[in-house]
């Protein structure tokens, strides 16, 4: 089953797989996109999962992890080594861009506004969820102390739909180097536009310490 999405070319060091959230497609993520391909350099897969965007078939939870897979082998056969790929997700792209750290090797994982849990979601809030999504655990919880890469955490102090203590609990359990940064008077969707430089600085710093 063929996915949509964009390979947006950058100096051809290092590859940012971006794991998009649940709302909206790869369209609305063009911008962010945009500004990390030109601050650093990066060349970009951006990516809808199946269901979303104009992707075919229909979303679950082993699907997603599976999308994941099939666009890390796209970066792979472009020429990028595990030693090249940085894996990002936002939300409910979280979940991809972690259970794909287990299951290959990568440089490093940016994680923003992540979720222990789906169950757990649902303990807080998750009225707006897709019935797919109601089926499914998406259990970053269980899995994140595992991860030994570097990892960036991305939290929104004013998060609506992923609450903050979620992230911190994450990055209590996270095992390998880890960097918490939190965007003051963010909420769920607006964090590199509410940080402004504050958020590009935090991704510079991540790089340049993680020798990406």
């Amino acid at each position: 089953m063929p996915l949509h999405g964009w390979w947006i070319e950058g100096e051809g060091r290092r590859a940012l797989l971006f794991f998009h959230g649940n709302a909206g497609n790869v369209a609305d993520r063009l911008e962010r996109a945009r500004i990390l391909n030109q601050r650093f350099g990066l060349d970009i897969f951006l990516v809808d999962y199946r269901g979303y965007g104009r992707s075919g078939g229909s979303p679950s939870e082993d699907g997603l992890y599976r999308d994941g897979r099939a666009v890390y082998r796209e970066a792979v056969t472009r020429g990028f080594g595990a030693d090249r790929i940085i894996l990002f997700g936002e939300s409910l792209g979280s979940a991809i861009a972690l259970q794909l750290a287990l299951d290959r090797p990568c440089a490093a994982l940016v994680l923003e506004t992540p979720f222990l849990s789906i169950p757990a979601m649902a303990r807080e809030h998750y009225p707006f969820a897709p019935v797919f999504l109601i089926r499914t655990r998406f259990d970053n919880e269980a899995k994140i102390a595992a991860v030994t890469v570097p990892t960036l955490l991305i939290l929104a102090e004013l998060d609506e739909i992923a609450p903050p203590a979620h992230g911190r609990r994450l990055f209590e359990l996270a095992s390998g180097p880890k960097t918490l940064v939190v965007i003051p008077g963010a909420h769920h969707n607006d964090t590199y536009a509410i940080g402004g430089e504050a958020y590009w600085h935090a991704w510079q710093d991540f790089l340049l310490g993680s020798d990406l």
